[in-house]
């Protein structure tokens, strides 16, 4: 029960983001001249499709956890982290100059396309919550530990640009304190399912190669 409980978030999310991506294509398609501009769109729209179709079959499919988190806090931290930035609709969208427009765009891209890259490495282990399943190392999982944040992280900052005021600035940051108390909780909970993450995590950085 809890397991399934778990899955309705993520699933209501992917049908309220679902809904809108294939019309907004179309209408992209069929009232812009295909230009450089208009394909880097047109390539946004489809790594998200396939974002959001590969989070579906993962949270349906995955398996029963074999570890979580105790407590409210890591599940707070986790449906924080994940969803408080799509609040940003909420505020007024700016009119960006075109290059700001392709560099928004790009990071966005850019951003969907290695979260569906890390989450097809992921397959079924994929959680929001604080959980273990498999101990994923390989594919992007050998750059660093958390792939997928990073590349949702560089997608938001291209969304963000597009929205940019003082309020979403403070939304953006109240996002990055959650998603690394995500990142601690979930790296809690692997140390202690699987012991070998321990060297795992000495040899490998969190989000920067060499850096962090």
């Amino acid at each position: 029960m809890y397991d399934t409980l778990m899955r309705l978030p993520l699933l209501g999310w992917g049908f309220f983001a679902a809904t809108g991506q294939p019309s907004g294509l179309f209408k992209l398609v069929s009232t812009r001249s295909i230009d450089v501009v208009c394909a880097v769109h047109i390539a946004m729209r489809l790594s998200m499709i396939a974002f959001i179709l590969l989070t579906f079959a993962a949270v349906l499919l995955r398996t029963r956890p074999t570890g979580k988190a105790g407590g409210l806090e890591p599940r707070i931290s986790a449906l924080v982290g994940s969803f408080m930035m799509y609040g940003m609709v909420f505020f007024p969208r700016h009119d960006l100059s075109l290059s700001g427009e392709i560099v928004s765009t790009l990071l966005t891209m850019i951003g969907t396309v290695g979260a569906v890259v890390a989450l097809s490495q992921l397959g079924r282990s994929f959680s929001i919550m604080a959980e273990s399943r498999q101990l994923v190392t390989t594919g992007p999982y050998r750059l660093v530990r958390h792939p997928l944040y990073v590349a949702e992280q560089i997608a938001t900052v291209g969304v963000f640009m597009q929205f940019a005021s003082v309020w979403t600035a403070l939304l953006l940051v109240v996002q990055i304190v959650f998603q690394l108390r995500r990142m601690h909780n979930e790296e809690l909970v692997l140390t202690t399912r699987f012991p070998e993450y321990a060297a795992y995590s000495q040899t490998t950085a969190r989000l920067v190669p060499g850096i962090y």
